[in-house]
């Protein structure tokens, strides 16, 4: 296709752009292995192709479609995974730039961010980002030149107020970059909001099959910004591979029907599980008493996300105990798989977490609801004796 034609983003999702492979006439796009191109006769390129590292046609399909999805006017970059990805956005900045990102996060990139980013000379400020009045009291005009949020955020489900953040961040002369992998595009379009940048481990849900590490950027405007995280890529060689990106392709063709199915699971066993004797709570942004709720039915479409947590009686041990019950959940880490995960999370983010002890995070797959409720409530009471 030369131009998008006015379809649904299902619908182009579903045929990847609709491009056709122009020697066989094949419907799924070849992969493309080389790693360097022959010049033309006067020296040029005229291909667009010059070597591997920088470029790569199976790689260019694949940010053509999350482009896409993203409505992302500068397009989309793909990356060897979610932390090269995010990683790249601090690498942008200048040493001394004050960075404000949230105290509920993805735990990898936080412990890189106060580790790593500081070595670096980024000042970094974590704050609770769902709330402005926090937020705002945070970035300082003038010195903020990013602001992070993850919404909603791993593993307790918060919602931030993307449209907020964006005007507190931009009155400030900062951009705003959100994470919203498990938000997805199915559910949320930060850059529609007035985010900057949105960045995906698209080895979530994107992908959705578990056989994928990768990591994506889009962006809304090509500016100096979005430019200088195209030459980081290209300097650092972060680029994603031409197999994973071809997989990573495939993923996306059924990524519409996944989101749907996942997202429509974890809403039924929300419900179900805050009636559970041996449940405290439940974290979902689905549920009318979750505090974000409001604010998550505004700016959310399509439903609530695939991920919820649960607090379970009894306290860590019991969480445990409840996980090495399951028969059909499996006991590992990710999310966004057409398999459900469970994970005890606070027992893999170490003692600084966040993360209630208690605590199990939930990665809801495609199998039926129903057999998910009945296989969890039968661990939770063989745990609690």
């Amino acid at each position: 296709m030369t131009e998008t034609p006015p379809f649904s983003k299902r619908s182009l999702a579903a045929q990847a752009l609709g491009h056709v492979e122009p020697v066989t006439k094949g419907v799924v796009a070849p992969i493309h292995v080389a790693t360097t191109f022959v010049r033309d006769e006067d020296n040029a390129y005229r291909s667009g192709y010059v070597y591997g590292r920088p470029d790569n046609a199976t790689i260019r399909e694949a940010e053509g479609v999350i482009a896409m999805l993203e409505d992302a006017g500068a397009g989309a970059l793909l990356f060897a995974s979610g932390m090269a990805a995010a990683t790249s956005v601090f690498r942008a900045l200048d040493p001394g730039d004050h960075v404000v990102a949230p105290k509920v996060m993805y735990w990898a990139l936080r412990q890189w961010l106060l580790t790593e980013g500081a070595r670096a000379g980024l000042d970094v400020t974590l704050v609770e980002t769902e709330s402005l009045e926090a937020l705002r009291a945070a970035v300082r005009p003038g010195r903020t030149k990013l602001v992070w949020v993850e919404t909603p955020a791993n593993p307790l489900w918060s919602i931030t107020d993307i449209a907020g953040a964006a005007a507190i961040a931009h009155e400030a002369g900062a951009k705003l970059a959100v994470d919203s992998t498990c938000a997805s595009p199915y559910h949320t379009r930060p850059l529609t909001l007035g985010a900057d940048i949105v960045m995906h481990a698209a080895t979530k849900i994107l992908n959705g099959h578990s056989d994928v590490v990768a990591g994506a950027l889009a962006g809304r405007e090509d500016d100096a910004f979005w430019q200088r995280l195209v030459t980081i890529r290209k300097g650092g060689g972060a680029i994603l591979g031409p197999f994973e990106a071809y997989l990573l392709t495939r993923g996306m063709r059924t990524f519409h029907l996944r989101a749907a199915a996942q997202a429509a699971s974890a809403m039924a066993l929300a419900e179900r599980l805050q009636a559970h004797p041996h449940v405290a709570a439940v974290l979902y942004p689905g549920l009318p008493d979750h505090p974000g709720h409001d604010l998550a039915r505004r700016q959310m479409e399509n439903g609530f996300g695939y991920m919820l947590s649960i607090r379970v009686r009894g306290g860590e041990a019991a969480a445990i105990a409840t996980a090495a019950q399951v028969r059909l959940w499996t006991r590992a880490t990710s999310l966004g798989g057409v398999e459900s995960l469970i994970e005890h999370r606070a027992s893999i983010e170490g003692p600084d977490t966040p993360c209630p002890a208690n605590l199990l995070r939930l990665s809801v797959g495609c199998e039926a609801p129903e057999d998910l409720h009945a296989d969890l409530d039968a661990a939770l009471r063989a745990a609690h004796g």
